[in-house]
């Protein structure tokens, strides 16, 4: 009987978002808006300007998911994820901001699209 009237009450109950305190970023971003993935290529003075610490802390404070890391061509590579409009703002940034001392000549975007899930849990520097 008791298992009844909770099911009762659960039913008349006025529904609530949860929030999600402590469940990380891949929680927060599992009911949000369809997710997108872009690989990324910048081009230019990315290397020995501290390129990567600051796209790991932009990602972060965006709100992405990825990995950036150094190329032997002088480049700075990744991929970003993420809700579609952070993964945009993070393009912008990775387009024209970088770090301060860099010097952006161009960004390549490639194999852009919807993702189901998320592949990582964090944004880290590779090396």
């Amino acid at each position: 009987m008791c298992s009844l009237l909770l099911a009762a009450a659960a039913v008349a109950a006025p529904r609530t978002p949860l929030r999600l305190v402590g469940r990380g970023l891949v929680a927060a971003m599992s009911t949000a808006k369809p997710l997108k993935s872009v690989d990324y290529e910048v081009f230019g003075k990315v290397q020995g300007v501290c390129f990567r610490m600051y796209t790991e802390d932009e990602a972060r404070k965006i709100g992405v998911v990825g990995w950036v890391k150094n190329t032997s061509k002088g480049t700075v590579m990744g991929q970003v994820q993420g809700p579609e409009e952070k993964v945009n703002s993070m393009k912008s940034w990775l387009s024209k901001v970088g770090s301060p001392s860099s010097r952006i000549d161009r960004t390549d975007f490639s194999n852009e699209k919807t993702i189901s899930k998320l592949e990582y849990s964090n944004f880290s520097v590779r090396y």
